[in-house]
């Protein structure tokens, strides 16, 4: 089959096959075709030379909110995307069995993004999140909606990859874990994962790592005081070796208010590294401190991380996390998204949660992507 795309001569950064090499990346088909050297184009193949560039595969958000228009919280899919490098955003339960049919018809299927989606316990999803109201929607657990979400997450299986809670005194209030068990219960039903979402107690960090099963995904992973996952002084919590020894992954989740260099480094720097990293891009941090899935992944490029393990969290960990292998890989036959960055060297303020700065000597940039095999340049 001729070759659609060349991506000529950039240097292929590709964790699932541990390459990092300069060489061709070719797609056909909306997959990708081919990666070697020197591939040969046909009359009618389109050739970028991407020599200055850094090819990886399409970048994954595991965590973001675009039902735009149908939430407070949410963004334009498209228009993040373009700017972020991102190919695949995964909603994280902005919309509920009350309100998917909505977000899957205005929302994913007229994007041009591959959208994904963890589907909400609670009726509506996150419906009360804006600078002006902020409701816990697993406060009211007259609003989990256990048999609906699992007759919803089961008709809408090639969107929906997992269950989503959010816990914590924001979210849940006096519920405690409650909520998390009711979804827990619904994502066994209807065997996908979990993503918890974690902010202050209670429920306890232990609390929540204890339920969760091998695959399930704890976002916020790298908070701030309280509900950390780091000791006071400094060591990692054994509740947070033990979920990881059993399988739970951990996830970034940047947002407003869920990511600290003081835990990051922490963590870092006693070798535990987050599984996927996150932006939870949404209406009250696309402005900052988060802005974009780039710039959280330029921090942890700044605190140490080598740049294949940080590309390997936005790439085939996340296609693990979400049980979509033919995502994160420029495997042939995989599904042909591409994304090019640069890595600008200088002098970078970036801000966590808290308000603290790290002054970094990098910054990762989005040159361009490539959706189902076709170039989709930000500009």
């Amino acid at each position: 089959m001729p070759f659609d795309l060349i991506l000529r001569g950039g240097r292929v950064v590709d964790p699932s096959q541990k390459l990092d090499a300069v060489t061709d990346v070719a797609f056909a088909g909306g997959k990708v075709a081919a990666v070697g050297t020197a591939l040969k184009a046909d009359p009618g193949t389109e050739v970028r030379d991407v020599s200055q560039f850094i090819v990886t595969p399409g970048l994954i958000d595991l965590h973001t909110h675009v039902y735009w228009g149908g939430t407070s919280l949410g963004i334009d899919a498209e228009e993040f995307c373009r700017l972020s490098g991102v190919t695949t955003a995964v909603d994280t339960g902005s919309a509920g069995p009350g309100n998917f049919a909505g977000f899957r018809k205005h929302v994913i299927e007229p994007s041009q993004v591959r959208i994904l989606a963890y589907l909400h316990v609670s009726h509506a999803g996150i419906f009360g999140f804006s600078h002006r109201i902020m409701v816990g929607e697993s406060e009211e657990l007259r609003l989990m909606n256990p048999i609906e979400a699992a007759k919803v997450a089961d008709a809408n299986r090639d969107l929906i990859v997992g269950i989503k809670v959010r816990v914590g005194l924001h979210s849940s209030g006096t519920s405690g874990a409650v909520p998390l068990d009711i979804a827990l219960e619904v994502a066994g039903e209807v065997g996908m994962p979990l993503m918890a979402h974690i902010d202050h107690p209670p429920p306890s960090y232990e609390e929540v790592l204890a339920r969760l099963r091998p695959g399930d995904v704890l976002t916020h992973a790298f908070r701030p005081f309280p509900n950390t996952p780091a000791t006071a002084q400094g060591t990692v919590k054994k509740a947070v070796l033990d979920a990881r020894e059993r399988g739970v992954l951990f996830d970034i989740g940047h947002g407003k208010g869920s990511f600290a260099f003081k835990t990051a480094r922490a963590m870092l720097a006693n070798g535990f590294y987050p599984d996927t990293i996150s932006s939870d891009i949404h209406q009250l941090c696309i402005d900052g401190p988060a802005f974009d899935q780039v710039t959280t992944l330029s921090k942890f490029l700044c605190m140490g991380m080598e740049l294949p393990d940080v590309i390997a969290a936005s790439t085939v960990n996340a296609a693990m996390a979400l049980r979509r292998p033919e995502l994160g890989s420029l495997k042939p036959g995989s599904v042909g998204d591409a994304t090019l960055i640069s890595v600008k060297q200088g002098q970078f303020d970036y801000e966590d949660v808290v308000g603290e700065h790290l002054i970094g000597d990098r910054k990762i940039v989005s040159e361009g992507v490539v959706i189902g095999g076709r170039w989709w340049h930000p500009n």
